[in-house]
């Protein structure tokens, strides 16, 4: 054959664009960047798992709940265990105090620290989620508009569709490697919202692809259904659609049962139309595959079966206590409960473990050694919970409780601090939020009086704040929290004591007797603002306390008293004792009080002091640090993220060791 020659080579201008050569090398470049993004995160959090790792707080939950029999003691070995605990005098590892004002490196985190935790209202998101957004989703644009001529040809972003399934379902999964390599406190409700806006974004590629092929065929007379890639195509932007506007946060919270249904089934029907429609996406399903094969084998090693009993309060709590499940869990975290009761073994429902694991615990008095959870009457499965259970016991009043079985899975979730490295420590609980404020008070006054701070916990001051409807709610938790003060203050001979305040906030004025004597408590009636109380916190007290400047009866607020917690039951009505005085009042309380206003008005502080604080927990100086923990409603939650980024930013943040912060919001 004639040697023809070298072919010709096509001028540039003249080049067609080959979507199927060029596409595929965007999604390696897309993939590229979101590997090294997380990698980068997981280095950044390496100092921390290590940390979780050598104190037992990661990776011991990893094959989740176990029984531990050699741990069961008798009440009078727990007790001596106990005296020998606090009588041991073994040098303790010592935690360095942390001066950040000579670390110009530890100044520049804390101000990235600071910025990034600012909440934005409505949005639900802290500055720093919206950042990770933000670079995420113009990463997915870039990827997808570079040198693509997508109104003629549209596969670019198709492609994109694709390279998208690994990073939504990595953050998707309960069982995540990547919650695993994040330390403590990083578990799937943490990170799912970077599954939600993948998720977006993966909508925001497959509308551009799906619309401009479209109008392409609109504009060259071609139909949009009948062929086989083109119906399938169409089938899969209406399932993606589907399944990202049930995602929507009202969407979700009012039909949360549908919206599981519904999801669940969608993206098997997703999956199957896109292999369908694109030959190019089999390999892309693979590594979601592989992600949720993980989740669905740690969830059956988790997987447990026990006896549990439920006890109603009235009705509006249910606690379900699940015995001799002793271990393989920490303080903090969650599980998710089937109930084996009316035919609902198919609701699992997330509640949090509200004590510390036996070993640690200073309440198993209280609690039967093992796992309490607290169930509060919010929606259909609680009522019917706590329904059950109330009949249960009619029918029996010999029994204070029922028996049923419970499925676990789990655990999850936790706490992203470790309280023993912070000096003062700050519990923040709105409502059902106490269960977890409450479990993690358990672990460290455990960790520092029961055990000796066997890992060098150097926390002295603790102030537990807890905001509730109605006095009787106290009741439900006063057992523990009376345990709890009493077990601190057995700390006060000792070398390194521990302080414990007990602030209880009411914003409804109803049943004052209710009252519980919990030592070292103050119960108010006012709605308190968490950078007030913070910052009563941090700052060394005063001989003479410039608190709270209320305004006189004259004005729309009204004035205040102080009523003696031992005198409520003998009074008729905390109204009828309010000052007249038309002055502006000062208020100043003993200990023991209880604070509140006539008709119940909500009080704000202007001067921006809490009296309770800063005279019943002894000062130590500066450094040390502060850890806040916040659980409850979004709105909560919100504020106190807010408190402590804006304390991070102040010269008095910085005197105090700096001011981290973990959030626990009670939301779906």
């Amino acid at each position: 054959m004639a040697d023809t020659g070298t072919p010709p080579v096509i001028p540039v201008e003249f080049k067609q664009y080959d979507s199927y050569a060029e596409a595929p090398a965007w999604q390696l470049k897309f993939s590229v960047v979101w590997v090294a993004a997380v990698g980068i995160f997981i280095l950044f959090s390496l100092p921390r798992l290590i940390r979780g790792i050598r104190s037992r707080r990661a990776m011991h939950d990893i094959f989740g709940v176990t029984e531990d029999v050699d741990k069961y003691m008798t009440l009078f070995d727990r007790d001596f265990y106990d005296d020998d605990a606090k009588s041991n005098n073994v040098p303790m590892r010592q935690i360095p105090r942390r001066d950040w004002r000579k670390n110009w490196l530890s100044k520049v985190l804390n101000l990235a620290g600071a910025t990034f935790l600012w909440t934005v209202p409505r949005l639900e998101l802290n500055i720093g989620q919206i950042f990770v957004i933000t670079g995420y989703l113009i990463t997915v644009i870039l990827c997808m508009v570079i040198e693509a001529p997508l109104l003629e040809n549209s596969n670019r972003a198709g492609f994109i569709v694709l390279a998208q399934f690994p990073v939504v379902f990595l953050f998707a999964t309960k069982n995540s490697i990547l919650s695993l390599l994040l330390g403590p406190g990083y578990g799937y409700e943490r990170l799912n919202y970077v599954h939600r806006w993948c998720g977006r974004g993966m909508l925001i590629a497959a509308a551009v692809h799906g619309a401009l092929w479209i109008k392409n065929h609109l504009t060259w007379g071609f139909p949009i259904i009948g062929q086989q890639k083109e119906t399938s195509g169409v089938a899969s932007l209406g399932l993606l659609c589907a399944i990202t506007i049930t995602s929507v946060k009202s969407v979700r919270r009012a039909y949360y049962d549908y919206f599981y249904i519904l999801h669940l089934f969608s993206f098997v029907a997703f999956f199957v139309t896109v292999c369908y429609h694109s030959i190019y996406a089999p390999p892309w399903i693979f590594p979601p595959l592989a992600f949720l094969g993980l989740d669905l084998l740690l969830r059956f090693l988790r997987f447990r079966i026990k006896d549990a009993t439920l006890t109603p309060l009235a009705k509006q709590l249910t606690m379900i206590n699940i015995p001799y499940c002793t271990d393989g869990w920490t303080a903090g975290q969650h599980v998710r409960i089937r109930v084996f009761f009316g035919g609902r073994i198919f609701e699992s429902h997330p509640l949090t473990i509200m004590t510390a694991p036996p070993s640690i615990s200073c309440v198993s008095d209280v609690y039967t050694p093992g796992i309490t959870l607290g169930a509060r009457v919010t929606g259909d499965w609680t009522r019917a919970l706590n329904k059950y259970a109330q009949e249960k016991r009619c029918l029996d009043s010999k029994v204070s409780s029922t028996q049923v079985q419970v499925m676990l899975d789990g655990p999850y979730g936790g706490c992203s601090l470790d309280l023993g490295r912070y000096e003062t420590v700050l519990l923040f609980a709105g409502g059902s939020g106490v269960t977890f404020t409450l479990g993690m008070l358990d672990d460290i006054v455990g960790r520092c009086v029961r055990l000796g701070r066997p890992n060098g916990e150097r926390t002295r001051r603790i102030e537990f704040a807890w905001c509730v409807k109605s006095f009787g709610t106290i009741e439900w938790f006063a057992p523990a929290l009376m345990e709890l003060a009493a077990k601190t203050a057995s700390s006060d001979g000792s070398s390194t004591p521990l302080s414990l305040h007990i602030s209880v906030y009411v914003t409804c004025l109803c049943d004052p007797e209710a009252v519980p004597p919990i030592p070292n408590c103050d119960v108010t009636i006012l709605r308190p603002h968490v950078h007030h109380i913070l910052s009563d916190l941090i700052n060394p007290p005063f001989s003479q306390l410039p608190l709270a400047k209320f305004p006189s009866p004259k004005s729309p607020k009204k004035t205040l008293t102080s009523i003696n917690q031992h005198e409520i039951p003998t009074l008729p009505s905390l109204t009828s004792s309010a000052s007249n005085d038309d002055q502006d009042s000062v208020l100043v309380t003993e200990p023991g009080h209880v604070m509140t206003t006539r008709e119940g008005d909500d009080i704000e502080f202007t001067g921006g002091l809490d009296p309770h604080i800063s005279r019943k927990l002894p000062w130590l100086g500066d450094g040390g640090g502060v850890g806040v923990c916040a659980s409850g409603p979004t709105s909560l939650v919100r504020e106190a993220a807010n408190a402590v980024a804006q304390m991070k930013l102040s010269k008095r943040g910085l005197e105090m060791g700096g001011i981290d912060i973990h959030v626990e919001p009670y939301a779906l």
